[in-house]
């Protein structure tokens, strides 16, 4: 299911039209099949990239790029058959991606597992169904390993976070993917659209839910975020 209009439609004091045009914006130009961040590891070895699927990937940009060591964070899509595919076509539940944020940092500042925390703490592993208030397979959560190394921490963390919740988490790791960048207008949207981009994050529920799940921690972090 596409963001929902239905939902961003009960908004009020002139965010209406706002959010409406959210899921319209230009998608006649596909975006570049390699990500700048991909590249970057390419060109630099001593840098790492991790990719992780929290839903909406605005929502998953803002804790990275918080983290030091985090050198860039790209929003876009991945784990599907499509190539090149527009937020449209993802957003219809039909291409299998999922949005998704992939991340360029440097290993001798932050580890992996310091960012496999930042994961687990910024989604619901429980809900197989989408996240929040975006339902559908397009915004399932998933972490994508780019190494055999990658992959043993994130099996690792998540057998340690069914422990701590006590439940079953449906949240998938799978094997790195083509990754595709989404459109510029979603790149750093939690920056350049922080009014809409708040009103987002309160309307969907996804702070309520998250400090409910983690605790008294998460709900600091979750004000923290409030005062962008």
């Amino acid at each position: 299911m596409k963001r929902s209009i239905a939902f961003l439609a009960a908004a009020a004091l002139g965010l209406l039209l706002i959010m409406m045009n959210i899921g319209t914006q230009p998608t006649n130009s596909a975006p570049p099949s390699v990500s700048a961040i991909a590249q970057a590891e390419i060109d630099n070895p001593n840098l790492a990239v991790a990719t992780f699927a929290g839903g909406c990937f605005w929502c998953m940009e803002h804790p990275f790029d918080e983290i030091d060591g985090v050198l860039e964070t790209t929003s876009g899509y991945t784990g599907g058959s499509v190539e090149n595919p527009s937020y449209r076509q993802v957003s219809s539940g039909r291409t299998g991606h999922a949005e998704a944020v992939q991340i360029t940092y440097d290993p001798k500042k932050v580890s992996y597992e310091t960012l496999l925390n930042t994961f687990w703490r910024n989604v619901d592993p429980l809900d197989a169904g989408g996240q929040f208030c975006d339902r559908g397979n397009q915004y399932r959560t998933g972490i994508f390993a780019h190494s055999p190394e990658q992959k043993a921490a994130a099996i690792e963390s998540k057998q340690e976070i069914a422990k701590q919740l006590n439940k079953s988490i449906v949240t998938a790791i799978t094997t790195a993917d083509e990754f595709y960048p989404a459109e510029d207008y979603h790149q750093n949207y939690y920056q350049t659209h922080s009014l809409q981009y708040k009103y987002y994050r309160y309307a969907c529920g996804r702070d309520r839910r998250l400090n409910a799940l983690w605790g008294q921690d998460q709900e600091a972090l979750s004000q923290k975020r409030i005062k962008l």
